[in-house]
């Protein structure tokens, strides 16, 4: 398997109903920016004959991204080339995605008892998160007299703060704001003496701040 392609199994089993019955069972992929995505089917029925991959959850014509027919007698297939393949065995591919291949996939299979089945895939995208950067209101602060302010510089959706490199357990003199981008303790005591870094995630990756090191001073 090439290094930058992930392979997801959708099953029969587990994510498949009939297209009478509201949608229930969604396979959710997080994929990073750039990487293939490999979207193989289990248990497909031995007996399908159709095979269609729709670009959202509407089943019409224009949705279309890849089709499969196999009988006894032939194959038909496409497209074959692009970043959008589908395989011999009815799997999608989905070359170096970006966030505009961001969304929902179905895929239909018609057997040769007429009944179709269906599978729902969500694929969302993301950027590797970058290297955070933290600063503080002053480095060298007096316990019980002053405070201090930590702020941490970064574009992903997550951010925990780390202490002496673990997660920060906050007591009641510190405050986050809402979005967890900055953190306040007031006052400062000399247990808060240490380093503290932020670290910033998304579903696919995370990476923490350089260390930044507080000194509590005793008057």
């Amino acid at each position: 398997m090439p290094q930058n392609e992930a392979q997801y199994t959708v099953s029969l089993l587990n994510f498949w109903c009939l297209p009478t019955t509201a949608q229930q069972d969604i396979l959710l992929i997080n994929a990073a920016e750039g990487e293939n995505v490999h979207l193989r089917i289990l248990n497909k029925p031995p007996d399908a004959i159709h095979l269609l991959w729709y670009r959202g959850e509407f089943l019409d014509n224009k949705h279309i991204i890849a089709f499969l027919t196999e009988t006894s007698s032939y194959h038909i297939s496409g497209p074959s080339t692009g970043r959008v393949t589908i395989k011999r065995d009815g799997s999608l591919l989905l070359k170096k995605v970006t966030k505009k291949d961001a969304g929902i996939y179905t895929v239909a299979v018609e057997k040769e008892n007429s009944q179709t089945l269906i599978g729902y895939v969500k694929l969302s995208v993301y950027r590797h998160v970058r290297k955070p950067t933290i600063r503080a209101s002053n480095n060298t602060v007096t316990e019980d007299k002053d405070a201090v302010v930590f702020t941490c510089y970064s574009d992903a959706h997550t951010i925990q703060w780390l202490f002496n490199g673990t997660e920060l357990q906050p007591t009641e003199r510190m405050k986050l704001s809402q979005d967890h981008r900055s953190l306040t303790i007031d006052p400062v005591k000399k247990e808060d003496a240490g380093n503290y870094q932020c670290e910033a995630s998304n579903p696919i990756s995370s990476v923490a701040s350089v260390a930044l090191e507080l000194d509590v001073k005793f008057e």
